[in-house]
């Protein structure tokens, strides 16, 4: 079998820049192109943290673009209690060894798709500000997008406010373009990524596997501080990799095919992710959504993926 070929949409952040080290370490995924956006951090600072990983395990020949630098209609809201001032702090990285694509994330998304004899499958981890710019400035690209596995949103709680998770609340407008879009999407959402918890034991057995794992033990223990500091748990989530995960072995993540409507008027629950669980609205689902994850099989996919680093 191909490779499955992707583009990883980022804005590192910890469980980016694992997300990241996954594509690039599992032969099953051919990453042609990633695209940073404004998120956890600065557009400059994500696009750095990019860079910075793919220099640090040595696929340098992957284009980077640097993206939209703040949501479509608001000020951005940024994450730097959970990830530092950096976004990826905790652990010194080497910088850079190569420079960002000249053409911008939207050009870059599109000129991939153009090149690419086959469908593409999109991978946004972040909030999806550059998604929604593509859709609107390329829309006879859209066939060319085989499906969009991203992370983002909740059936249940949030925790950005009580309704809504970090990335949708980031840019919901955003978020309705893409849900409203037609594309086939799975939304690796909170309910499914809080069970892919880095522990003390899965950070001991990364750290087991080669210089990788390492880094990634390193990153996950600052994420972990920062957790238990203000969620009260030491098991930080490994958010992002899911929707990595969710490509590579789509049967590790049982999920249920909903109405996803994202809500945009309310300041009290902006941001959320209302999935019609019962179909008592009628509308016809626009996404699969996560409601279950082999947690074994996750770890055991990314160990590996880390390993062939």
């Amino acid at each position: 079998m191909s490779p499955n070929p992707a583009i990883l949409d980022v804005d590192p952040g910890h469980d980016d820049a694992v997300a990241l080290m996954m594509a690039c370490g599992h032969p099953d995924l051919d990453l042609l192109a990633v695209t940073t956006v404004a998120g956890n951090v600065s557009l400059e600072k994500t696009t750095r943290n990019a860079l910075r990983i793919l220099s640090l395990i040595g696929h340098t020949r992957v284009p980077v673009a640097a993206g939209a630098a703040k949501p479509l209609q608001r000020a951005l809201r940024t994450a730097e209690d959970i990830h530092g001032e950096s976004g990826l702090d905790g652990l010194e990285i080497p910088e850079t060894t190569f420079a960002p694509d000249e053409r911008g994330a939207v050009a870059l998304i599109a000129d991939t798709l153009r090149a690419s004899p086959e469908p593409v499958t999109l991978i946004p981890v972040g909030p999806l500000t550059n998604i929604a710019l593509f859709l609107r400035e390329h829309p006879e690209l859209k066939e060319k997008v085989s499906h969009v596995s991203l992370m983002g949103g909740s059936i249940g709680l949030g925790n950005t406010t009580p309704a809504a998770e970090f990335n949708i609340y980031v840019d919901p407008e955003a978020a309705r373009e893409v849900f409203a879009s037609g594309l086939s999407i799975t939304m690796c959402g909170l309910d499914v990524t809080h069970q892919a918890g880095a522990g003390p034991e899965e950070r001991e057995r990364l750290r087991s596997i080669g210089s990788a794992g390492t880094v990634t033990a390193g990153f996950l223990d600052f994420f972990a501080a920062t957790y238990e500091r203000v969620f009260g748990f030491d098991a930080p989530p490994l958010h992002d990799p899911v929707a990595v995960a969710a490509v590579l072995e789509p049967r590790l993540l049982t999920t249920r095919p909903m109405r996803v409507d994202i809500e945009c008027e309310s300041e009290l629950t902006r941001g959320e992710t209302v999935c019609d669980y019962h179909g008592v609205t009628g509308k016809p689902s626009n996404a699969e959504v996560g409601v279950g994850l082999d947690r074994e099989g996750f770890f055991e996919l990314l160990y590996d993926a880390l390993d062939n680093l």
